[in-house]
């Protein structure tokens, strides 16, 4: 008569067939991978700049590099996605859907994470950039982007009102200038927020191609934030700046529609 199995064995023997299980379904998920999606490792700046030193989530094309070398776009988060797991930068945007689009496909897309109670800092976004550039040869220096949602839409604005001849293109979306014009950030409901958009240096940005877009009935982020810095620019002459505005539409949605539009990539990767 067999003796009855004891407790600790069956366990063992339990975690060896799910081992065995999880370890083949990975295996199958691996073998059906798009070949085309390229490749992504998680990556960080070599020195710190404004008192960060960012990680970053890099996304890389498959293939040979072309001759002009790679465009590169720069996606910047919103306050939900702030902390240190670099997969929250995946929830939305680009990075999440890069493998949707030939155009991102054909980019290299680097999407940092800003630290838990801070924001977007000019100076430390730039250097990223540089560090990115400086380490390697196949990128087009022609073909610099950047786009933003919500708190990444405010960096946007404020590192083109610094530096409006930096990228050759933006699309912010549901963002705004000074992030103290919205009661939730004033001092003591959130930490970290600073302000660094500079008007003055936005009214340089007449020659910048930008595409912004915002919904109507966004609560988190009033439309007028976005329709002063449309004014500010047109009143500048720029003739480079489109807006549009999703009716009816809320904070998410904005970015939802935006980003999963072809014609949004298709306009972007054409300046």
């Amino acid at each position: 008569m067999r003796a009855p199995m004891l407790p600790a064995k069956r366990l063992l023997i339990s975690c060896v067939i799910v081992t065995a299980f999880l370890g083949s379904v990975q295996a199958e998920s691996r073998a059906n991978e798009d070949p085309s999606a390229g490749s992504e490792k998680s990556q960080r700046m070599s020195r710190r700049v404004g008192n960060q030193q960012l990680h970053y989530l890099l996304q890389e094309p498959p293939g040979k590099t072309p001759e002009e070398g790679w465009p590169l776009l720069l996606f910047l988060h919103g306050y939900g996605e702030c902390g240190n797991n670099l997969l929250e930068v995946k929830k939305h945007g680009p990075p999440k859907l890069i493998s949707q689009f030939d155009d991102l496909k054909r980019c290299v897309v680097i999407s940092p994470q800003c630290p838990m109670d801070s924001w977007w800092r000019t100076e430390t976004l730039k250097a990223l950039v540089d560090d990115v550039l400086t380490g390697r040869d196949d990128i087009d220096k022609n073909r610099l982007y950047i786009t933003g949602l919500s708190m990444g839409g405010y960096g946007t604005w404020s590192f083109i009102s610094r530096y409006p001849d930096y990228f050759a293109a933006a699309i912010p979306i549901c963002g705004g200038g000074n992030p103290f014009n919205l009661p939730a950030n004033l001092p003591g409901r959130k930490r970290g927020i600073t302000n660094e958009f500079l008007p003055t240096g936005l009214r340089k940005a007449t020659s910048l191609p930008i595409w912004t877009f915002h919904g109507s009935a966004d609560r988190s982020v009033p439309i007028q934030e976005t329709q002063t810095l449309v004014q500010l620019l047109r009143d500048a002459g720029s003739r480079n700046c489109k807006f549009t505005n999703y009716q009816g539409a809320g904070h998410v949605a904005a970015w939802e529609k935006a980003y999963s539009d072809p014609a949004t990539w298709k306009w972007l990767f054409a300046q």
